[in-house]
């Protein structure tokens, strides 16, 4: 993958790449967004709460329901235009415009930093675990959620920088000063006739390049493959989609292939 420099990521328009309110999503896509935050939310009752790369910001007020306050910032204006607009009338939200790798917080400003499907996205990594320390109070909670690219059906978004697996994460935290948990989520039986058919489409559109690079273009081969899409809400409810459980990852040590997202939950050591 092209490695993009700190200036490239302000020039990306990731508008196209995030689930925007109004947009369709399969009830998978949705349950996976819904899950994060509830999983995330155990953690925020009455915190001080960060999300970084936090997009249209449509989990903040789900957050703010138990939450102190919650700050929601992202690098790309488009997508914080919707969290704005939504939480005008929020005391609880605050919006703001963040480098994920340079975060404008004085440190031990927060109990809770959060940061979701977007990783994958900064050249540097280490800067953004760095900051989330410095940024968190003693004991504070980091929760990173990221798709699994050792996952057999995994296809990279055409912005991304790298993915890191659940053993590359775990050690990326852990030498940042985390304590932290792996989970996983979304398990995928790659014997079934429908995993297998929808996993060979796919292979052969990336092998053809036929994948659409934007939210709009996927909206036809998630039909294609899932069924019926939904909108995307403005502000995340509970009634919005099934909640999937989280699992701790397989024993043995090799590649975890058979589940889509893993989940990273660390806790500031002293």
């Amino acid at each position: 993958m092209h490695a993009k420099t700190d200036s490239d990521l302000a020039e990306v328009d990731f508008s196209s790449v995030t689930e925007l309110p109004g947009v369709g999503a399969h009830q998978r896509q949705l349950s996976a967004h819904y899950t994060r935050y509830h999983f995330a939310r155990q953690y925020c009752s009455g915190k001080d709460v960060l999300e970084v790369a936090c997009g249209a910001g449509t989990g903040l007020g789900y957050l703010a329901e138990v939450a102190k306050r919650v700050v929601g910032g992202d690098i790309d204006k488009k997508c914080l235009c919707f969290a704005e607009d939504t939480y005008t009338d929020n005391d609880k939200v605050e919006v703001c415009t963040l480098d994920a790798q340079a975060l404008s917080f004085d440190d031990n400003s927060f109990d809770v930093v959060l940061l979701f499907e977007a990783v994958y996205y900064l050249p540097k990594p280490d800067l953004f675990f760095a900051e989330a320390r410095r940024v968190l109070r003693p004991g504070g909670i980091l929760i990173v959620v990221t798709a699994n690219w050792e996952w057999a059906g995994f296809n990279a978004s055409p912005f991304s920088h790298k993915y890191l697996s659940a053993r590359e994460l775990a050690e990326t935290m852990d030498q940042a000063g985390f304590e932290t948990t792996i989970n996983v989520a979304f398990a995928d039986d790659p014997h079934s006739l429908k995993r297998r058919i929808v996993g060979l489409v796919r292979k052969v559109a990336v092998a053809l390049h036929l994948v659409p690079k934007t939210m709009r273009g996927k909206k036809l081969l998630k039909r294609l493959f899932y069924g019926e899409l939904k909108p995307v809400q403005r502000e995340l409810t509970d009634d919005v989609a099934s909640l999937e459980p989280l699992c701790d990852p397989p024993a043995e040590s090799g590649p975890i292939t058979n589940y889509e997202v893993i989940y990273a939950t660390g806790t500031l050591r002293d």
